[in-house]
């Protein structure tokens, strides 16, 4: 793995990127295609990954081969075919489809900080996914998830919380993932070796 840097994102040579910004300590794996999205802080997305108009957590997990906010074609419409909004491809006086690209972009996709999208995992547009939560591999999911939830299965389905209620709750309050660079230095030791109920113990103010 690279050193990676707060001025400039990790971002292999054969990567695809349009329109999409990056915080400090990012990195895309080879193959990557962002569209129209955003990386938070510390965020990363493994091999070939394929993010389309998405915000993306501080400190998200995102693993390889994995599709997230998967632009729709018109379905609604008589074709659905590229011919319709990718026109210019095809007609040589015929612009592409504006209106349909600029009603797509809006369906945003959110992942919370610190989530964790398993290998090949799908998340559909307009789907939130908690902060703290964890997307099994091979999921597709078609609705929010909430924090610290992990979710499994086609469509996603809960299965349990990663922490008891009130720990959880005790996490979102303490958000680490807000903390600078030198705290998150100071807290490495406690990071690798506390629970989480004790790391909210120590570190709560």
């Amino acid at each position: 793995m690279p050193k990676l840097s707060p001025d400039t994102p990790q971002i292999s040579a054969d990567c695809e990127v349009e329109n999409s910004t990056f915080g400090r300590y990012c990195e895309l794996g080879r193959g990557c295609r962002v569209l129209n999205s955003s990386f938070g802080d510390y965020a990363y997305a493994d091999r070939f990954a394929d993010i389309a108009n998405t915000s993306v957590g501080k400190f998200a997990n995102i693993a390889a081969f994995t599709r997230i906010g998967p632009t729709d074609h018109p379905w609604r419409n008589a074709a659905q075919h590229h011919f319709l909004y990718r026109s210019r491809s095809y007609f040589d006086d015929e612009p592409d489809w504006k209106d349909f690209f600029d009603q797509r972009a809006t369906r945003r996709t959110t992942l919370g900080a610190d989530c964790w999208i398993g290998h090949g995992a799908i998340i559909k547009p307009e789907v939130s996914i908690g902060v703290g939560a964890i997307v099994a591999a091979g999921a597709v999911v078609t609705k929010d998830v909430a924090p610290f939830t992990i979710v499994a299965g086609v469509p996603a389905t809960r299965l349990r919380l990663r922490f008891p209620e009130d720990v959880a709750q005790d996490l979102l309050a303490l958000a680490w993932w807000d903390w600078d660079h030198a705290r998150l230095r100071d807290a490495l030791a406690d990071f690798r070796t506390l629970s989480a109920a004790e790391f909210v113990a120590k570190h709560r103010e």
